[in-house]
């Protein structure tokens, strides 16, 4: 089917829109709650409804209150299902948005169904954690959209899988996103899914034709617009949502991928860089009046646009059923689980998958097609004063891994002992006694009490 129309569910600030509207795609509605995505959704798509809380979506259908687009595409809140979250899957109110989705395309189906149309296609993005929620609430999902009468449960769903169900065929799985042109290791799991004449498996998958290729080394210093920039790594950690507030606790903040070096100072990486490293337009979260911590909140929570930018291209070149799995379930009986008759599930692993003498498929977190760019590409020396580190600030990180025995990137240290040293004695003798009097790992891990009182912090 051809793809025009596409209704977002938890919209967040869009990445899908900026993917896809490109290739012809139209979004027709979006649903938003929080405020400051919903700012950016009416700055910069005025003409497109934001309907709010999604729990009201499948009666705004029903009633035809709202269209029923071709596709339907959704980033259910992840935190029920990150290694970072509660860890509570469906027992948390956010895991259970995962489940009403179900109901918004079981509402979209039936409308369109009505008026002869074919069934909706379905996207949704997730956390990994989501594979390994004790819960199993990848399980609950996978079964309702597939159709089944019980639940499939798995203690460890694979990365790569597909299901062919009494309703909807599905497939999953994982990308990085350090493999698509963006210089950030983020793993996510993709999948998509639509009625029995639609073969997802087709799009996400590919045949398996080359040796899949190993992440560049680059130069860590170079310049750039006049100014000396150093990285400690090529590429960086996963952009989270909190990296505004909570930079300097994370494991990201000992290996140095979330650090700039510019003209000997070091610092945070500013909204404007993290919005490159998620693929978005330059800007594109800077509204009047925003605090940073906002911008970098909503762009940790996105999508990496060119992930889904390719997944979008693939789906709009599919051209039915070429796999053929239906037919090969005979050469991969290790990987192939019949469900009750009425479908069944592959379970593909995170590797490259023989499905015949004659062909394989890559079913890896690499394309067959890297796209590859280093930190060079998204650092600017337009960074505001406010994200550079304090002398203080350095030794505070250098103190906490003292304290807690943890491991750090050698130059990294280096770079933070140099600026630390830079303290005046004045400060240094303030926190000897502070250390002394058993005070002083609090005062540590609230080095934003004096970067406050030197300004040296995000909004």
């Amino acid at each position: 089917m051809r793809i025009k129309s596409v209704g977002s569910i938890c919209s967040g600030i869009e990445a899908a829109s900026v993917a896809w509207e490109p290739l012809g795609m139209q979004f027709e509605w979006f649903s938003e709650i929080a405020d400051f995505p919903s700012r950016v959704l009416a700055e910069k798509y005025p003409n497109t409804s934001n309907l709010g809380d999604m729990n009201d979506i499948p009666a705004k259908i029903e009633a035809g209150d709202i269209s029923a687009p071709d596709l339907i595409c959704a980033g259910t809140p992840c935190q029920a299902f990150s290694l970072a979250g509660w860890k509570n899957g469906l027992n948390d109110d956010r895991g259970n948005l995962t489940l009403r989705f179900v109901d918004i395309v079981e509402s979209n189906d039936t409308r369109r169904s009505s008026s002869g149309k074919e069934p909706t296609v379905v996207f949704w993005e997730n956390v990994e954690g989501v594979l390994t929620d004790k819960t199993n609430a990848f399980g609950c999902l996978v079964s309702s959209l597939a159709g089944f009468n019980d639940v499939i449960k798995l203690k460890r769903w694979p990365n790569a899988g597909v299901i062919h169900g009494a309703k909807r065929n599905i497939a999953w799985r994982v990308l990085d996103a350090k493999y698509f042109g963006l210089p950030q290791q983020r793993r996510r799991l993709y999948l998509l899914a639509g009625g029995k004449s639609f073969f997802p498996e087709n799009i996400l998958f590919e045949y398996h034709k080359r040796d899949l290729e190993e992440y560049p080394s680059a130069p860590l210093t170079f310049e750039k617009d006049g100014h000396i920039f150093e990285v400690f790594r090529e590429y960086a950690d996963c952009l989270y949502s909190a990296y505004g507030t909570k930079w300097n606790g994370n494991a990201a903040a000992y290996n140095g991928s979330l650090f700039i070096v510019q003209d000997n100072r070091i610092r945070r990486m500013s909204p404007l860089e993290c919005e490159r490293l998620m693929g978005f337009p330059d800007n594109y979260t800077e509204l009047p009046g925003v605090k940073k911590t906002k911008r970098y909140q909503a762009t940790g929570n996105s999508w990496a646009v060119p992930v889904v930018k390719w997944i979008g291209r693939r789906l709009v070149g599919y051209s039915g059923d070429t796999i053929d799995l239906d037919s090969r379930k005979e050469f991969l009986p290790a990987q192939t689980a019949e469900v009750s008759g009425q479908g069944f599930f592959m379970d593909f692993g995170k590797g490259i998958v023989e499905i015949g003498a004659d062909h394989a498929l890559n079913c890896t977190e690499i394309p067959e097609n890297c796209e590859f760019r280093d930190m060079s590409a998204i650092v600017s020396p337009d960074a505001p004063e406010d994200i550079y580190i304090s002398p203080v600030g350095c030794y505070g990180i250098i103190r906490r891994k003292q304290e807690r025995n943890l491991k750090i990137n050698s130059r990294l240290e280096e770079v933070l002992l140099s600026i630390s040293s830079q303290m005046s004695a004045e400060e240094i003798d303030k926190r000897s006694r502070i250390q002394k009097r058993g005070r002083f790992s609090d005062l540590l891990d609230t080095q934003n009490v004096d970067i406050r009182q030197s300004k040296n912090c995000a909004d």
